[in-house]
């Protein structure tokens, strides 16, 4: 999370969103600096922030799920940084101990994407953005990632230094994530992103026919999403 005192803004960090990247501009060029952890809540801020504090443009990124799903396997598969082999320390975190679980899954049987889809997702997809993203002043889209910090930076008064590096990049990721998707896993895949999708106006291919989202499908993502917001806004940070 990075905040901004001289130009009254902060930046909520969703993982694999482009973050680090605006994190470190933020930071470089624009006056901002970190507060709290990496990957912290708007809840999390709101809990120590001043009342001038939370009149702050706050802004954060979201990414396609069909994107972000590709992105987190490329990433296990490869042992991003190190991160899952032991040379990185780890944060103590229920998704730390679910990735891991990931990433032993894949380097035990060399699952490749469509296997490891079947394995690991077979709930309705949703993220911690569902806490309070709809609230912020601004959403970054990972697919429009230079036009629309471009756009945040001139809300909030700024001209722009330069284009954002590229930074963080998921090793060996083919350009066309849809790729991955085999006619097999498809239509677990409408019915796992279908209601996220739907929240944030993201469309499935064309060629995928049918993608209406059925009501029983809207329930119970509706019904999960109860259980991760009390996990996301009370427990996370203790687990």
């Amino acid at each position: 999370m990075i905040i901004s005192h001289k130009h009254k803004y902060l930046f909520v960090e969703l993982p694999r969103t482009g973050s680090t990247a605006i994190s470190r501009e933020l930071r470089t060029y624009y006056d901002g600096q970190p507060i709290l952890q990496k990957h912290a809540t708007y809840a999390d801020f709101l809990k120590i922030a001043s009342d001038e504090e939370k009149k702050y443009f706050v802004f954060a990124g979201i990414r396609n799920p069909l994107d972000d799903a590709v992105s987190l396997y490329c990433k296990l598969e490869n042992s991003h940084h190190k991160i899952w082999t032991g040379t990185v320390k780890r944060n103590k975190r229920l998704a730390d101990y679910i990735n891991l679980a990931m990433f032993r899954f894949i380097k035990r049987t060399e699952a490749d994407f469509s296997t490891y889809f079947k394995k690991f997702y077979k709930i309705p997809y949703n993220t911690w953005s569902d806490l309070s993203h709809g609230e912020f002043d601004f959403i970054i889209r990972f697919e429009k990632l230079q036009e629309d910090f471009d756009d945040v930076l001139r809300l909030i008064g700024i001209e722009p230094v330069r284009p954002l590096p590229v930074v963080n990049k998921t090793n060996k990721q083919a350009d066309n994530y849809l790729s991955y998707y085999t006619p097999e896993i498809i239509p677990r895949a409408k019915r796992v992103f279908g209601p996220y999708m739907r929240q944030w106006d993201y469309q499935f291919p064309r060629e995928w026919g049918e993608t209406a989202i059925p009501w029983w499908n809207q329930v119970e993502f509706g019904f999960f999403n109860v259980f991760r917001r009390v996990y996301w806004k009370f427990l996370r940070s203790r687990v």
